[in-house]
């Protein structure tokens, strides 16, 4: 009796993924999913934490997608071995600072050791020809085979009918006819498929939850490099990173802003961690303060945030400072105006 095979889906959540897995499901394929958690990846964070989107849906896509197929997700914790990626990318970035194509070879390489580790035959993803400038070009695909050394174990069901058959093919674990030649930046086909397999809610399918991506955010990361002398980071930077307003006077120093009740919540999470800020006389934004503030700076960054809160027009706010020891003081400032705040210190 022949074994049944077994196959990896990369699994991000998206709309690709989720169609590549139940392609292959349904050539009677047992699959199971791998999630690889970089920590630039964190669908619904914000959507947690920002009052005004509590609405949104908070699941994990990738769990999401998981449960719609049935099958077993993997989600394995890479953040640190993920950083010589962000920092060294062989390719270079994309338009930010996204290192696209470095980041597929990873994570193909990764899925590669899960194989053979765990007896399984090949790996999937949801990759389409011509869909991603960076990674996912017909001169890139071979890339991502040769340097993560999986070699012809690399199945791409959406468009496999573009590339050379994989070994998968070859030995007719998966009939080649049952899978697809989609190519380019449309996502019609994709969309077409879903309603076929009756899948209606799915994350949107332009895809991607890269925060590298983001021109803002990778502006807030090359300053927090540049502000510390080094390319390095830990997961609470990544986070606070998508939190707040981040305003810097000066390099040495940075505010973090609440924008709203949920952020200033989750902004007193880290009180402990950072001297901060906060309105005494009037409503106004819980303010963490990264780098090392001298007097001077204190009482310009209580100006600052005395201009977000509600006595923004008043000739006095009251605001206490509090250091990294505990320890606090309160201070009398006027308001900044808003002419006052230059465009290029806002991150």
């Amino acid at each position: 009796m022949t074994r049944q095979r077994k196959a990896l889906a990369l699994i991000s959540g998206g709309l690709d993924s989720l169609l590549a897995a139940k392609v292959i499901q349904e050539q009677g394929i047992h699959v199971e999913g791998v999630n690889f958690f970089t920590g630039f990846c964190v669908e619904g964070h914000t959507h947690a934490i920002r009052k005004k989107d509590r609405a949104k849906p908070k699941r994990n896509n990738a769990l999401w997608v998981a449960e719609q197929l049935g099958i077993k997700l993997h989600i394995i914790d890479i953040v640190e071995e993920y950083k010589d990626v962000v920092f060294n990318p062989k390719y270079g970035y994309g338009a930010h600072l996204n290192p696209c194509l470095d980041c597929k070879i990873f994570m193909v390489r990764k899925a590669a050791e899960w194989i053979e580790e765990h007896g399984f035959d090949f790996v999937i993803t949801g990759e389409v020809v011509g869909q991603r400038p960076k990674s996912q070009r017909k001169d890139t695909m071979p890339v991502v085979q040769r340097d993560s050394g999986i070699g012809d174990r690399l199945l791409r069901p959406l468009c496999a009918k573009n590339l050379p058959p994989t070994l998968p093919e070859r030995e007719g674990w998966v009939d080649r006819e049952k899978l697809f030649d989609f190519s380019g930046r449309s996502r019609k086909p994709q969309m077409a498929l879903a309603a076929r397999y009756g899948f209606t809610d799915y994350a949107q399918p332009a895809g991607g939850c890269c925060f590298l991506t983001d021109e803002q955010y990778s502006v807030k990361l090359a300053d927090l490099w540049k502000a510390r002398g080094d390319r390095q980071y830990e997961l609470d930077d990544i986070l606070l990173l998508k939190v707040g307003r981040h305003i810097r006077p000066a390099p040495h120093y940075k505010l973090i802003v609440a924008r709203e009740e949920g952020e200033g919540n989750f902004l007193q999470g880290y009180r402990k961690q950072y001297p901060h800020l906060r309105t005494v006389s009037h409503g106004g934004p819980f303010t963490l303060i990264d780098g090392e503030p001298g007097e001077e700076d204190i009482e310009l960054a209580a100006r600052i945030v005395a201009r977000y809160s509600q006595g923004k027009q008043a000739d006095v706010v009251e605001v206490e400072y509090t250091d990294r020891q505990g320890v606090a003081h309160t201070l009398q400032v006027k308001p900044l105006a808003a002419h006052e705040i230059p465009r290029a210190w806002i991150l």
